[in-house]
């Protein structure tokens, strides 16, 4: 009898297998690393970025008391732009603001920079007792700080009037300090020096300690000096670090607020109202928010400008064969 060929069934089509130690509707474990972060990076969107989109927002609107209360605030282009910069207080405040910049970044910087050599150069328990006091001078309260200086140049109960009476400066008995442009301008000065060497001063001696100290030994055995020491070996070492330090430090001054506020509010005059300072007063004394915001928007330009020159030099410093 001829042989009966079966014809074979339909081929049924089975989904693959999940690889081992992955199970059905879990998402796969390269996404996890994106998953535990995804908070983190919402958060930061949030709190970050949309403030500074709505600014910008602002910006470009004719936004005052009437439209922060009904919402139906007008786009006007770069009206609000022009009008800050045909104002020329606004470019007095802006050159006052790199001066106190420049000022303070200046001496955070060298005195930094000698603390922290002095702190490499002590003993373990002089060492461990600066260190101590820059951590606690660094964590004190940004507000406690700023009223403690109110405290030490008041008029008439300040101890700095007190001991320069002392001394026999009978002109500074009573000497009304935030009265005065230069006065006040010279203490802010100081308050945001103090409240910014502790910082500077633990990062770059913790960069102190990376450098080999063979290097010294053999640039003492060729007969160099300290200063021309630190020229060739420690600063070249510490270079990353000291440029790094000097960006966050141009960043912190430049937007110092809270000190100023809290402390003059910008007074006598105008004599210490910087850009943020100015932001904060255009919007609130003449509810002129969208002016505020254009301040704000030019402050971030500006320093924004600042920082790519800074970090353009520092590449090309990098790139330079030495």
């Amino acid at each position: 009898m001829p042989a009966v060929r079966e014809r074979p069934g339909p081929r049924v089509h089975r989904p693959p297998k999940a690889p081992p130690g992955r199970r059905a509707g879990r998402p796969p474990r390269d996404l996890w690393p994106y998953a535990l972060i995804a908070p983190a990076i919402g958060g930061m969107l949030y709190l970050l970025v949309y403030p500074l989109v709505r600014a910008v927002v602002i910006s470009l609107q004719d936004f005052r008391l009437r439209q922060l209360i009904s919402g139906d605030a007008e786009f006007v282009g770069l009206r609000n732009y022009r009008t800050l910069l045909s104002d020329p207080r606004f470019w007095e405040v802006t050159g006052r603001t790199f001066v106190f910049m420049a000022v303070d970044v200046v001496l955070i910087m060298v005195i930094s920079t000698l603390v922290a050599l002095m702190t490499e150069r002590l003993h373990r328990v002089g060492r461990t007792v600066v260190l101590c006091s820059l951590v606690l001078a660094w964590a004190m309260p940004v507000v406690a700080a700023t009223t403690v200086f109110q405290w030490l140049f008041h008029s008439e109960f300040g101890i700095v009037n007190q001991s320069l009476t002392a001394l026999g400066f009978e002109s500074f008995d009573r000497y009304p300090w935030f009265a005065n442009g230069t006065a006040s301008f010279t203490i802010l000065v100081l308050l945001i020096v103090w409240q910014s060497v502790p910082f500077a001063a633990v990062t770059l001696y913790s960069a102190l300690t990376t450098v080999p100290a063979e290097l010294y030994e053999s640039a003492r055995l060729d007969g160099a000096s300290a200063s021309r020491v630190f020229r060739s070996v420690t600063f070249p070492m510490l270079r990353p670090i000291f440029m790094l330090v000097l960006s966050l430090e141009v960043i912190w001054t430049f937007k110092a607020f809270v000190q100023i506020w809290v402390m003059t509010r910008g007074g006598p005059g105008d004599a210490t109202t910087i850009l943020p300072v100015y932001a904060v007063q255009t919007a609130l004394s003449s509810q002129r928010y969208d002016l505020g915001s254009a301040a704000s928007m030019i402050t971030v330009v500006l320093m924004s400008g600042v920082l790519v020159l800074h970090f353009r030099q520092m590449f090309r410093q990098e790139d330079d064969p030495q």
